[in-house]
């Protein structure tokens, strides 16, 4: 039996239907699930990791986490972010097309979305920061989920203060989308980058407050002060 049937077998004697029920509840799309919580997925598939991280290349893990990714169920994707996320000191350039293939075939929900791009593509964008330009050509993307990796990749970098004008260049392209989740998105990537850069973030969001949506305003000013909030909201 493979690794991956081994996996998705552990994970069914876990499965539980309230579970899966409970869980469809946070999507609005349809997403498939086996019922098992999200943090017992994840300490089952950072067991089988551990079992097979020694004897296995960075390339046979990666096509086991495309088999993951190809199960259409948020558990093994979710799984698969981690192994991938578990060979991060191993990461070369070659593997963005691995990374941007992932998020434009299966990516289908803000989970298994915010789960990759958080910390592998993120990670991956800070030791090969000319990658950046890739996420700003997912940005452009009619994907949704595409659009909304292009944000939610840079959150984690954001904090540390990186990225800055890549960043705004990104909510440009995004700042008028229709869709929510890409709102909340690049939202979501401005409040990070308002840790370290509060003041820059404040001006780009009252230079383009009569444009940008009102969902992706209220994320970028959310942890501002209220005096700098209530000028943010003002009309």
């Amino acid at each position: 039996m493979q690794i991956t049937d081994k996996l998705r077998a552990e994970l069914l004697k876990n499965a539980d239907e309230a579970v899966r029920l409970s869980g469809k509840r946070f999507f609005k799309e349809e997403v498939r699930l086996h019922g098992v919580k999200t943090p017992l997925a994840q300490k089952i598939g950072k067991t089988f990791f551990n079992d097979f991280k020694q004897e296995k290349s960075k390339a046979e893990i990666f096509a086991l986490c495309e088999k993951l990714w190809q199960s259409g169920y948020l558990e093994e994707q979710i799984i698969a972010c981690d192994w991938a996320y578990g060979l991060r000191e191993k990461y070369e350039p070659a593997d963005w097309e691995i990374f941007a293939g992932w998020i434009n075939n299966y990516v289908s929900n803000w989970a298994s979305c915010d789960t990759l791009c958080n910390h592998s593509v993120g990670h991956f964008t800070e030791t090969y920061p000319i990658y950046v330009s890739g996420l700003k050509t997912l940005a452009k993307s009619a994907n949704r989920w595409a659009k909304r990796a292009s944000a939610v990749s840079l959150v984690i970098p954001a904090r540390k203060g990186l990225f800055l004008d890549d960043i705004f260049e990104i909510a440009t392209i995004l700042l008028q989308d229709p869709d929510d989740l890409v709102q909340k998105g690049y939202g979501w990537m401005l409040k990070a980058a308002a840790e370290a850069h509060q003041q820059a973030v404040f001006d780009f969001v009252i230079a383009n407050k009569e444009n940008m949506p009102r969902t992706a305003l209220r994320y970028a000013i959310e942890k501002m002060p209220p005096e700098l909030k209530a000028a943010a909201m003002q009309k």
